[in-house]
């Protein structure tokens, strides 16, 4: 079967997004598209290069027609996060990016599911939605996914275990307000508690907040050393795009939009979903605590503020 990725936006982010797919066999035909066409040519040259080690796939750099008949079309497209910003600093100038590029790319790809990256995530994703006229299963946000890769990854050094044997989630937004479950938190099917008492007492009352504040701020620790963050993107988004096209029905949580979950309407964020051929295909409401109900309402309240910012503001 041919598999069709285009990639939109050939920074760090796209190019890295781009190889990642190559490397795993995800798609046998990966195009990158971008206004800085010398930029794609080389991307998808040197990735090109390395198919005869790993894969057969078909690399190829183009414009947004070449895109035509994509299963999936990655929107990478932005401006980059500045060292001391948050996303949601970045909103107001990439929502006439993700504009343009939707408006584009659906003109030549009527039925593909749109996987969006750019940053502020959450409100990008809305807008997308929004500007394509899609329907809601198709429009898909890569929203926390990352975000709890990093937190199982962080209880797993605490713990001594293979973070694979971890089941945890960050849900809300994708950035300041986005918060740890530590309700649904499961370590070899044992919860937080039981599991630091029978690892030997490892959890301690700061270790909450401080797991938190860690995965939290990830993502700034790594722009301020290197200017941006890409390995790790890519991985979640190459997870996602095989979920996608092999029908897997993987639990993820991505950035969806909620239509009366949990009372919340109208709003992008991160909940767990199953994701398949269609895309959503069921959006999960795990019994969470009272406090953890509060913070996804609080990521709503901050989603939402900022989305309304863009409208008011004339970018849609």
């Amino acid at each position: 079967m041919v598999n069709k990725i285009t990639v939109v936006g050939a920074g760090f982010v796209g190019s890295t997004i781009a190889y990642t797919l190559t490397l795993n066999a995800v798609a046998s035909e990966i195009l990158l598209v971008d206004v800085a066409v010398d930029k794609a040519d080389g991307e998808a040259m040197d990735i090109d290069h390395a198919t005869p080690f790993v894969t057969n796939t078909k690399v190829a750099s183009g414009s947004y027609a070449d895109s035509a008949n994509s299963d999936i079309i990655v929107i990478t497209a932005g401006t980059n996060q500045k060292p001391g910003e948050t996303r949601m600093d970045m909103v107001g100038r990439n929502a006439k990016i993700m504009r343009s590029v939707v408006e584009e790319v659906v003109k030549y790809s009527p039925n593909t599911i749109l996987l969006v990256v750019s940053n502020p995530v959450d409100v990008m994703t809305q807008i997308a939605l929004d500007v394509s006229g899609f329907p809601k299963n198709r429009v898909i946000g890569s929203g926390t996914n990352l975000d709890s890769a990093r937190f199982r990854y962080i209880l797993s050094q605490k713990f001594g275990v293979d973070p694979h044997s971890i089941n945890a989630y960050i849900l809300g937004e994708h950035g300041d307000s986005e918060f740890p479950v530590w309700s649904k938190v499961y370590i070899g099917g044992m919860g937080i508690n039981e599991a630091s008492d029978t690892f030997g007492g490892v959890m301690k009352n700061e270790d909450y907040v401080t797991i938190a504040d860690e995965v939290k701020n990830s993502a700034y620790e790594i722009i301020d050393r290197k200017g941006a963050t890409y390995y790790g993107i890519a991985a979640s988004v190459s997870q996602i795009c095989r979920a996608i096209l092999r029908n897997e029905k993987t639990i993820l949580p991505l950035s969806v939009p909620l239509d009366g979950q949990y009372n919340l309407n109208n709003v992008y964020l991160s909940l767990p979903v199953v994701v398949g051929q269609y895309g959503i295909e069921k959006i999960l409401t795990p019994q969470i605590s009272e406090e953890e109900l509060g913070k996804l309402y609080n990521s709503a309240h901050v989603i939402q503020d900022a989305y309304n910012s863009v409208k008011q503001g004339g970018s849609l």
